[in-house]
Order: C-alpha cells, then structure tokens, then sequence
C-alpha cells in the first residue's frame, strides 16, 4: 500500500509540473484516442434490440471519420474498430503508447425506463449515489478479464470503497477534463438538441491510468424506449458524432491559443 501511495504521489507531482505555465502555452492536441466502450463477450447494456457495444462503436467510427476529415494532421486511433473484447487497462494503455493529448470513452447508459439524457464524466470522487452506480456498472466489465485483480491492484469492482482511490490518479488533467466534458454537454445540448445531465464525477477504470485529459461520455440510455429508437439510429450517431467532433475542435482552439 504505501509503495502504491508513493506512486501515487510521484505520477501526480510529475503530472502537475507539465502543466507549468510554460508548458501552457507549449500545448497541442494533435492526438487522440477514440474508446468504444465494450465489445466481444462484453456487450454492454441492452435495450430491447439496442446493444451499447454497437452503438458505442458507431459512434467512435463516425467521429473518427469527421475528425480526420476536418483535422487531417491530427493522429486519431482506436481502441476497437470492431466487435472486439478489449481489456479496460489496455485501452488506457492504447492512449498512452501512443502519447495521446486527449482520451474520450463513449458509452451509453442504463437505469429506470424513465431515465433520459446525456452526461460526460470526469475521473473523480462520487458525488452521487447515481454516480457511484454508474462506474460500478462500466467497472465490472473487468470481471470478463483474466488476472483482474493483478491488473487493477486488488480492485474490487463491487466494493464502493475501491473505487475512491482511483480517483486520485486523473487530479492532475482535472481542469483539461472537465474543460473539454462541459463542451462535449454544451454541444450535445444546444446544437443536437439531446437534454443533458450535466458533467459528472466518479471513479471510472478505463480513465484511472490515462496520462492526459479523458472523459467518458454516455450518450443516453438504452433502457428508455424513446432513446433507443434515437440512439440506434444512424442518422443521429452521426449527429452525436459532430456534436462530440465540434467540443473537440472548440477544445483545441482553446487550449492552444
């Protein structure tokens, strides 16, 4: 544990001094790293025909497609770009061998039929219940992954304790994070009309280990009748896709100039 606590606190001094005023200035996002959330034996989950693995990886390719349109010298990769199971640390591990300024983990949600809206994550502490339930929710994918507990530190993704400690690790790109979060909502809700729930902590896996801003984002939630028939809907993934293209392009802008 305290060998942990002083890794800890190195990744996060070192982390905190590339954002020295200096380094400010110096920033670019030229690469990015696009997370469809779930896959393989992990579908995600379901509506009544909607998967979150298909929606999500529809989505990541449609905005992969108009970010390389629109940016062409900006570097985008994948982290699936098919049905695929991949494991939650190696798609941080994905962002991070390929020094990627930005990571942005879509998904979509689940909970009472009644349930609707967008919200974007940020690595943190709960502030809600709600919050809480949905990384526990993301975070037990990792029960479909061998050696888990070796992968992830003893994590237990049923414990709610577990999940503060990993909260600590994204402080250091916490501004970036929830910079890029609230323009991924303000687009979502002003330009493609989706009623937004706001940007959110909690305690996600796929975020703890990534050396950059990263934001998880739920689209909506399959279990609402309403917003399956809107998120299964090419037309509309496409409509996600430049909202989310657009936050990202208004990001860059921001933090480079």
């Amino acid at each position: 544990m305290k060998k942990n606590l002083y890794v800890l606190f190195s990744v996060l001094i070192l982390s905190l001094a590339s954002f020295s005023p200096l380094g400010v200035h110096s920033y670019k996002v030229r690469t990015i790293v696009l997370d469809a959330g779930h896959g393989g034996k992990d579908p995600g989950c379901h509506g009544t025909t909607g998967i979150e693995s298909k929606v999500t990886l529809a989505v990541a390719l449609q905005l992969g497609r108009i970010i390389k349109e629109n940016m062409p010298t900006m570097k985008v990769y994948y982290t699936r770009m098919s049905d695929n199971f991949i494991e939650l640390h190696d798609r941080a591990s994905i962002a991070n061998r390929n020094n990627a300024d930005l990571f942005v983990s879509i998904h979509c949600n689940a909970g009472p039929s009644s349930a609707f809206g967008t919200e974007t994550y940020v690595m943190g502490l709960h502030a809600s219940e709600d919050n809480l339930e949905v990384a526990k929710r993301e975070n037990e994918v990792v029960l479909n992954e061998t050696d888990y507990q070796k992968n992830y530190d003893g994590f237990d993704p049923r414990s709610p304790q577990a999940h503060i400690l990993f909260s600590l690790y994204q402080n250091a790109y916490i501004e970036n994070s929830i910079r890029i979060a609230s323009k991924i909502e303000n687009q979502f809700s002003k330009r493609v009309g989706r009623s937004s729930r706001g940007v959110k902590q909690a305690g996600f896996l796929v975020l703890w280990k990534t050396a950059m801003p990263s934001v998880l984002i739920e689209l909506g939630y399959l279990t609402n009748e309403a917003e399956e028939r809107y998120l299964t809907n090419k037309n509309n993934q496409i409509y996600l896709a430049s909202a989310i293209y657009r936050a990202i392009k208004e990001y860059k802008s921001e933090i480079e100039n």
